[in-house]
């Protein structure tokens, strides 16, 4: 018997929650480009195995689905080792869940989770969302209590640690419970989202920022999860930006940060380490095609926010920005290293910058000088008044 097959024997010994939890955590540090002998196998016996009866890693046992249904549309794929602000990284629900079956409330869990095997085996959907409910409002008060105690963080993050090892899911726990007391108003917020936003003008921009004061003044610590929800439908996600800029008195870096929905920016930075992530996991996998989409999509992104933004350079948001691009642009010199100067690589061409061309030079400069008359407008019609 192989040393993988042998693994294997002892993974079946496991809980299903356990591997799920397994596999969690495999994929992060995959992400994370950390190198595993022998985690590629065990990675797909695991996705094979919950397949196979219906499910994914993610979703292994009802009860726990519908105790996180009302922060499904917050969920995001891929590694939680950055804030993500207004998001819940899906690997982090089967550690949540093993915490909270196991260290919490334990004994709650256990009769939630037999009520809740009765009922969906009689597919009593309102009993369902009912008792679920019930067993949220339980959980964020019990979770509260534990906070109020000197060392409740400290005991929780320990808690965890049996779980996964990463470090972000204390603060996906926070943001589970934040989410999960503000469900009410989440779910009628989303309600009066269009599908989608094709052209985020500035109608759009006024008739959803008119929507988001009338939730921030019932939740305002909810409001990262009204952008999230938001920023879904978006043609491009980026354009959440606008929000925040909008509302400033100009487009400097500090005047947008005074603004009531300036979290939307720190929004755009976490994609762009999320694209960051996929676009490793594209090249580690040799997958150029798919790379040169995700970098493309990186370079509008930065472009955006410099547009949008003046005095960047010296905010948080400008040495985040650049931090994030030089690492990205670290990664694919190592790429286009690895062919000869005369052959060349796709992830090299100067077209995936269209806006260095002096077409989008002269883009730039058109943004500049209407938002610099847009400006001026504005201090003047202050003055008049």
């Amino acid at each position: 018997m192989g040393s993988i097959d042998r693994i294997w024997e002892f993974l079946q010994r496991l809980s299903p929650l356990t591997r799920s939890c397994l596999l969690s955590e495999l994929e992060r540090l995959e992400m994370n480009g950390v190198e595993m002998p022998g985690s590629a196998d065990i990675q797909a016996r695991l996705r094979a195995e919950f397949r196979k009866d219906g499910t994914t890693h993610h979703r292994t046992a009802n009860p726990s689905r519908y105790f996180f249904m009302p922060i499904e549309q917050l969920l995001i794929d891929g590694s939680p080792e950055h804030a993500n602000s207004g998001r819940i990284a899906r690997s982090s629900l089967a550690p949540i869940w093993e915490w909270i079956s196991r260290d919490l409330l334990p004994t709650m869990t256990r009769d939630y989770n037999a009520q809740m095997k009765d009922l969906i085996a009689s597919d009593r959907q309102r009993e369902i969302h009912k008792t679920a409910n019930a067993f949220q409002t339980k959980v964020t008060k019990s979770f509260e209590g534990v906070l109020a105690r000197p060392d409740g963080p400290d005991q929780v993050r320990g808690k965890l640690k049996a779980y996964t090892a990463a470090r972000s899911v204390f603060e996906d726990v926070i943001k589970l419970m934040q989410a999960l007391q503000a469900r009410d108003e989440l779910a009628k917020f989303n309600d009066t989202l269009p599908e989608r936003v094709v052209e985020f003008d500035d109608p759009q921009v006024k008739k959803m920022t008119v929507l988001l004061d009338g939730f921030r003044k019932k939740t305002p610590e909810a409001v990262p999860f009204a952008l999230a929800l938001v920023a879904k439908r978006l043609k491009e996600p980026w354009q959440l930006l606008r929000l925040a800029t909008k509302a400033a008195r100009s487009k400097n870096a500090a005047d947008v940060a005074a603004t009531p929905y300036a979290i939307a920016v720190s929004m755009v930075l976490d994609q762009l380490e999320d694209k960051r992530l996929a676009l490793r996991i594209a090249l580690k996998n040799n997958r150029v095609v798919v790379a040169k989409e995700i970098l493309t999509d990186i370079y509008d992104t930065e472009y955006a926010i410099q547009v949008r933004l003046d005095r960047l350079e010296d905010s948080d948001w400008g040495r985040r920005l650049r931090s994030i691009m030089q690492a990205i642009e670290t990664m694919v010199a190592a790429e286009v290293s690895r062919f000869p100067q005369e052959v060349g690589h796709v992830l090299g061409s100067r077209r995936l910058r269209s806006h260095r061309s002096l077409g989008g030079r002269l883009t730039y400069f058109a943004y500049k000088g209407r938002d610099a008359i847009q400006d001026g407008a504005a201090f003047c019609k202050r003055l008049i008044g």
